[in-house]
């Protein structure tokens, strides 16, 4: 098989060079020899997959992604516009989707992830009292946990729309997962998910900034910003909860 050409998205300001975040990534794959093609990251999200691959030239053969993540449906379009032109997307539109949405990976990752459970929805519509119920009743019933979709947590709103301090305060887990769903609104990704809270390890030395002072950083169990093939970016390295303070001797990954 021919040495895979990498994939990153174009600048929007300028779509003859990559996006800047990954212009120091395509100059060092140019250095080592290999070959990369541009993307319209903002033609695959609005659904003009056919035109957002103009560039990659046709008959380009395995190819590899390397950029923003892409909701499942965008990228399953994404892969059939490169194979219409004769390009192979290593990871498949359905191994991506495995890999990008929890419900797919967690059965590989069970026991060394926060314990989660997860309610599908058809839309950006809130779960009921009794499905909540039901959710947190895996988790023990008791105890922190987190709000998410399958990919995306809102971690900036963390007490509005992404904390629970009680699972059997059904009361305030209803108005956190509302708000969430609410705020996610048509972004919503597969449905509600529950994750359990957990403390990271933390080292006594306090974090620079505005976390605050020492004590264990804590992870929210949110997806990261970027995607390679569908992988989640890393967690902050000094910890994860807005709030929370000291530098984490774990991480997420």
């Amino acid at each position: 098989m021919p040495a895979p050409a990498i994939i990153f998205p174009a600048d929007p300001l300028n779509p003859r060079r990559p996006d800047p975040h990954f212009a120091w990534e395509a100059r060092t794959l140019r250095e080592l020899g290999g070959e990369h093609h541009l993307v319209d990251h903002d033609g695959l999200l609005a659904g003009r997959a056919e035109e957002a691959v103009r560039r990659v030239p046709r008959d380009a053969g395995p190819l590899w992604y390397r950029g923003w993540m892409l909701p499942s449906a965008r990228y399953a379009d994404f892969a059939a516009a490169l194979a219409a032109r004769g390009g192979n997307l290593l990871t498949s539109a359905p191994g991506y989707a495995t890999a990008h949405e929890l419900p797919g990976w967690y059965g590989v990752f069970e026991g060394a992830t926060p314990a989660s459970a997860w309610i599908p929805s058809e839309g950006p519509e809130a779960p009921g009292p009794a499905e909540l119920a039901e959710a947190a009743a895996q988790l023990g019933g008791r105890g922190p946990a987190i709000v998410k979709d399958y990919v995306k947590s809102r971690k900036h709103e963390w007490h509005e729309a992404c904390y629970v301090p009680e699972l059997a305060d059904l009361a305030a887990l209803g108005r956190v997962v509302g708000r969430f769903v609410e705020l996610q609104g048509e972004f919503l990704t597969g449905g509600v998910v529950l994750r359990r809270y957990e403390e990271f390890e933390g080292a006594d030395v306090p974090a620079a900034g505005p976390l605050g002072t020492n004590g264990a950083a804590r992870t929210n169990g949110a997806s990261g910003a970027t995607s390679a093939a569908g992988a989640a970016g890393p967690e902050r390295a000094d910890g994860g909860a807005p709030g929370s303070g000291g530098r984490a001797v774990e991480a997420r990954v």
